[in-house]
């Protein structure tokens, strides 16, 4: 009956065992309180965003959750949206916020990490309204980190890219329609979190080491 106690001159002393039960409780309940830790992650196709997040990940502990990603896994899975996303994917478009919402909470509420790095999201203002609609404040917004990359070098990243990533959308003709939609929904975006101090930018032209050194700066005390 009490064998989680043991009997000490300054009285009951609970048990190293049954000490670290209830540590791993109290833990969890606080952990439960607390608020996932989000950053937007934009750019042009091609500016470096999958290669920046992966260091970051790997030093700060992040959880990299891209958007695409999310949807081309959705599309593979055979999902009833499956058509309507690869339709969107293929001819440049933004895929519907709803679906891309609903994937992202997905992914969240199923990982106990409470800090994400969300990649290529929100991308036109319909996705914004629908995160701020869905999410909220439920989760703790820190900033949007953006890199900054002329179209040139996006091009020229992404077509290499496309020699082996074996992407649908990692083609001339659909990189030309992705850029009009990130410079015509994607940027208004941007200079919205911009307006609210939420935006740090970084430049993406330099070689991935020295972009990242620019990048942990940013993370170091977050």
């Amino acid at each position: 009956m009490f064998s989680s106690f043991r009997l000490a001159s300054a009285g009951f002393v609970v048990s190293r065992s049954f000490s670290q039960c209830l540590a791993i409780r109290l833990y969890s309940q606080v952990m439960a309180t607390v608020k996932p830790a989000v950053v937007f992650v934009l750019g042009g196709p091609g500016a470096g965003k999958g290669t920046q997040c992966a260091r970051i990940v790997e030093e700060f502990g992040f959880v990299h959750l891209s958007a695409g990603d999310l949807l081309r896994a959705e599309r593979a899975s055979g999902s009833p949206d499956g058509d309507l996303i690869e339709n969107c994917i293929t001819s440049g478009s933004i895929v519907p916020v709803a679906i891309t919402v609903r994937l992202l909470k997905k992914a969240m509420d199923t990982n106990s990490t409470k800090k994400f790095l969300i990649d290529g999201f929100p991308r036109n203002e319909d996705n914004f309204e629908g995160w701020v609609k869905d999410v909220g404040d439920s989760v703790d917004t820190r900033f949007c980190l953006f890199f900054e990359c002329p179209e040139e070098l996006c091009v020229e990243r992404a077509m290499s890219r496309g020699k082996s990533s074996g992407r649908s959308d990692d083609n001339p003709e659909v990189f030309k329609l992705r850029y009009q939609t990130y410079i015509k929904s994607t940027m208004p975006i941007v200079r919205r979190f911009e307006s609210k101090n939420m935006l740090r930018s970084v430049s993406g032209v330099p070689s991935p080491d020295e972009v990242y050194v620019e990048v942990r700066k940013l993370f170091v005390d977050l």
